[in-house]
C-alpha cells in the first residue's frame, strides 16, 4: 500500500479522498490554486503545494506541474478526483512515465471511453445495447442536420469527448438544427478542447440509470448495482438515489452483466461508471461510461457499506477486489442532493460570496454531509458551485425521503442564494415521491417547483422583528458591561416613556415593497402591528444566531442572521430574505426601460445574438456569456432596440460589468 499520495483535485472530492486516506494511514498531498490558498482541502492535508494562478488552465489542468508537486514532496500515486484531469489520458501516461501511479484506469481505457462515438463502436462489438444515432467522423454541418433528419426528431447532439451535461443540446425540430449544433459545438471547443459531436435519438420521457462497476489487475470485475439519476437540469443530476425505484431483480442482473462486459471490452482497472439510458418499459440503451469515481458515489457506498475510495487505492496498489459479485449486498435506500450556491428561481443562476453561515445538519448513520467549505469560506466564480452533497439513508425510500426532507430544512446558509428550497420543494413534489421518474421531470413538474414569488409571510416578518429587538437588548447589555456604570437607566432598551406608551417603526424591504412593523413595549412584551394586525410577542436569545419566540399564543424556534442590512431568517425549514429599512435611504425613481444589461457574474462574451441599431421584442437573446462552465443567455428585457454592445466576442468581463446599451421602446 502507498505510503503518500496527491490529490490532483480540489472541493469535497479532495477533502472525501483525504479522510478515507487518513483513515488508512496514508499521508496526503494537496495541490491548490491561489484562489484557494486557505480551501478546506488544504487545511486537511499533510501537505500542500501551489500550482499556479486561480484559472484552472494555470493550475489545476497543468500535468507537468503536478507531476513535479509529486517529486518534491515523494507521493507515490496521485488521486484525480472527478473533472480536472482525471479522464485525461495523456495525464495518466505522463504519470507512468514518471513512475508514479495513477489511480484510476489504464490511459487507453480512458482513450477508448474518452471519445462518445469510439466508445459506441466498441460497445456494439461487445453486444451493449445502443441508442439509434450518428456517431462517424465527417463532422460537417450539412451533413450532421441531414443524419438528424434522418433519425427522426427530437434528437440529442452530445460533445463527443463531454461530460456533466456540457456541450450538449436537445433539438426538437429541423429548423433549430444549425444554431443549437453551433452552440453545442462552442460549448465542447470551450470545456473539452474539442468540438467533435454525435448525434442520438431523444427517448421520450427517459430515465437515467448507471451501474457503478469496479476492476481490479488481476482480472475481477464486478458491479456495485444502481443509480437512478434520472433527476436533472440541463442535463446535469439534481437528485441521486440508490437502488433505482422499480428495479427488478432480473433487470438489475442484465444491466449490471452488460456493465460488466462494457468494462472488460476495454481492459478496465478501477472505479467506473456505465450510465444508461432506460425507457419506462425497462429495456435500456448504452449511453456512456465515466472512467472514474462519479459525484453521487455515496449514495452506493450507503446501501453496500463499503467505502469505495478504499477500493480505489487497494486496486491501485495491485491488491484484488475486496468482495466478489456474491457478497455484495444491497441494505436500504439512500438519497443524494447536491447543494449548490445557485438561484433556482432565476435559471439556476451561479451565487459567489461569503459563506458567512454555514449550518449543515448534524451527521448520524443516517445522514452524511460531503463538503469542502466550511463557515467563513467563499464561493469564487472560477469553479463549480457545489456547497456540498447531502445524503441520507433508511431502511426504505420513504423513510430516506422523510430524511431527506429533515435534513434539507435543517440546513442553514447564509452569504450567497441556494437551491435548498428548490430542493426541498423537489422532494416534497407528488412526481418524485411517488417514483414517477424521467429526465423531463423538473420540466414537467415546473408549476410546482417553480411557485411564483411570494411575499415574506406574516410569521417571518414578525420573527425578524423579535429578532431585531433581541439584538438591541443583547448589544445594550454588552454595552452597559463595558461602561463606567452599567445600571445607568441609559442601557435600557426596554421602551419606558413618562405617561404614555413608547411606539416605534422597524422597517424592512421584501424586494421592492417597504413594510413596516410597529412596536410598542408592553413591560416584558411587544405589541407588533403589521398591516394593521397585532400580534403579543415575546422573545428569548438561545445560542447562536437561534432564539425562541411566542407570537400570541404560538411557540416557534427560529433565527435571524444579519449581515450589514441584510437579514436571512431560517423559519420552519425555509429561508427568507429582507433589507432593514434605512429610512435616510433614497430609491430613485423610474423604471428600467433604459440603460444596460450588466453581467450577472464574471465570465466571458462568446457570441453576439443581435446588431447594434436591431429593434427586438421583450426575450430576444442578444448575448451568451460563458461562466462557471456553463453558457448564459443574456435576453432583452423589454421591447427596445440594441444602441450599442460594450465587449466583444472573446473578451472577459467583471461581475457587473454593462454589457449591452439598450433603449426599450
Amino acid at each position: 500500500m502507498f505510503n503518500k499520495i496527491l490529490i490532483a483535485n480540489r472541493g469535497e472530492i479532495a477533502c472525501r479522498v483525504i479522510k478515507t486516506a487518513r483513515r488508512m494511514g496514508i499521508r496526503t498531498v494537496a495541490v491548490y490554486s491561489e484562489a484557494d490558498a486557505n480551501a478546506r482541502h488544504v487545511r486537511l492535508a499533510d501537505e500542500a503545494v501551489l500550482l499556479g494562478p486561480a484559472a484552472a488552465r494555470e493550475s489545476y489542468l497543468v500535468a507537468d506541474k503536478i507531476i513535479e508537486a509529486c517529486k518534491r514532496t515523494g507521493a507515490q500515486a496521485v488521486h484525480p478526483g472527478y473533472g480536472f484531469l482525471s479522464e485525461n489520458a495523456a495525464f495518466a501516461d505522463a504519470l507512468a512515465a514518471s513512475g508514479i501511479t495513477f489511480i484510476g484506469p489504464p490511459a487507453s481505457a480512458i482513450r477508448a471511453m474518452g471519445s462518445k462515438s469510439e466508445a459506441k463502436k466498441l460497445m456494439g462489438n461487445a453486444a451493449v445495447p445502443l441508442t439509434p444515432g450518428y456517431h462517424g467522423d465527417d463532422q460537417t454541418p450539412k451533413l450532421l442536420h441531414q443524419e438528424a433528419d434522418q433519425i427522426g426528431y427530437p434528437v440529442l447532439i452530445k460533445a463527443a469527448a463531454g461530460g456533466g451535461g456540457k456541450g450538449m443540446r436537445l433539438v426538437e425540430q429541423s429548423e433549430d438544427f444549425p444554431d443549437a449544433l453551433a452552440s453545442c459545438k462552442r460549448e465542447a471547443a470551450s470545456s473539452f478542447g474539442n468540438e467533435h459531436v454525435l448525434i442520438e435519438k431523444y427517448i421520450t420521457r427517459p430515465r437515467h440509470i448507471e451501474i457503478q462497476v469496479f476492476a481490479d489487475t488481476l482480472g475481477n470485475c464486478v458491479y456495485l448495482f444502481e443509480r437512478d439519476c434520472s433527476v436533472q437540469r440541463r442535463h446535469q443530476k439534481v437528485l441521486e438515489e440508490a437502488p433505482a425505484p422499480g428495479m427488478t431483480l432480473e433487470r438489475r442482473r442484465q444491466m449490471g452483466e452488460a456493465a460488466v462486459a462494457a468494462a472488460k471490452a476495454v481492459g478496465y482497472v478501477g472505479a467506473g461508471t456505465v450510465e444508461f439510458i432506460a425507457n419506462q418499459d425497462g429495456s435500456f440503451y448504452f449511453m456512456e461510461m465515466n472512467t472514474r469515481l462519479q459525484v453521487e458515489h455515496p449514495v452506493t457506498e450507503m446501501i453496500t457499506g463499503q467505502d469505495l475510495v478504499e477500493w480505489q487505492l487497494r486496486v491501485a496498489a495491485g491488491q484484488p477486489l475486496p468482495l466478489s459479485q456474491e457478497q455484495l449486498p444491497i441494505r436500504g435506500h439512500a438519497l443524494e442532493a447536491r447543494i449548490y450556491a445557485e438561484d433556482a428561481s432565476k435559471g439556476f443562476l451561479p451565487s459567489t460570496g461569503q459563506l458567512v453561515r454555514l449550518l449543515p445538519p448534524a451527521e448520524s448513520l443516517n445522514v452524511r454531509v460531503d463538503t469542502g467549505v466550511e463557515e467563513g469560506d467563499e464561493i469564487t466564480p472560477f469553479y463549480d458551485p457545489m456547497i456540498a452533497k447531502l445524503i441520507v439513508w433508511d431502511e426504505t425510500r420513504d423513510g430516506a425521503l422523510a430524511r431527506m426532507r429533515k435534513a434539507l430544512a435543517d440546513y442553514r446558509v447564509a452569504g450567497v442564494t441556494t437551491n435548498i428550497d428548490f430542493l426541498s420543494r423537489l422532494v416534497s413534489c407528488p412526481a418524485f415521491a411517488g417514483a414517477d421518474l424521467d429526465t423531463g421531470l423538473i420540466e414537467r413538474q415546473k408549476d410546482f417547483l417553480f411557485p411564483a414569488a411570494q411575499a415574506v409571510p406574516r410569521d417571518a416578518l414578525l420573527v425578524a422583528t423579535v429578532g431585531e429587538l433581541l439584538w438591541e437588548q443583547h448589544a445594550a447589555k454588552l454595552a452597559a458591561k463595558h461602561s463606567g456604570d452599567p445600571w445607568s437607566p441609559w442601557h435600557a432598551r426596554d421602551g419606558w416613556r413618562m405617561n404614555l406608551s413608547a411606539a416605534r417603526m422597524i422597517g424592512f424591504r421584501d424586494g421592492d415593497k417597504l413594510v413596516e412593523a410597529q412596536v410598542r413595549y408592553r413591560g416584558d412584551q411587544w405589541s407588533i402591528t403589521l398591516n394593521g394586525e397585532t400580534t403579543q410577542a415575546r422573545g428569548r436569545k438561545l445560542d447562536g444566531d437561534a432564539f425562541a419566540v411566542e407570537l400570541d399564543d404560538r411557540r416557534l424556534i427560529a433565527s435571524v442572521l444579519a449581515v450589514d442590512d441584510k437579514r436571512s431568517i431560517f423559519l420552519n425549514g425555509s429561508t427568507y430574505s429582507l433589507l432593514r429599512d434605512d429610512p435616510l435611504h433614497l430609491v430613485e425613481a423610474g423604471g428600467a426601460q433604459g440603460g444596460g444589461l450588466t453581467a450577472p457574474m464574471p465570465g466571458k462574451v462568446v457570441a453576439l445574438l443581435a446588431e447594434a441599431g436591431q429593434k427586438v421584442d421583450k426575450g430576444t437573446p442578444l448575448l451568451i456569456l460563458e461562466a462557471m462552465k456553463m453558457e448564459h443567455t443574456i435576453t432583452a428585457p423589454a421591447a427596445g432596440v440594441v444602441k450599442a454592445f460594450c465587449y466583444a466576442a472573446g473578451e472577459q468581463v467583471a461581475d457587473g460589468a454593462a454589457l449591452v446599451e439598450f433603449e426599450g421602446e
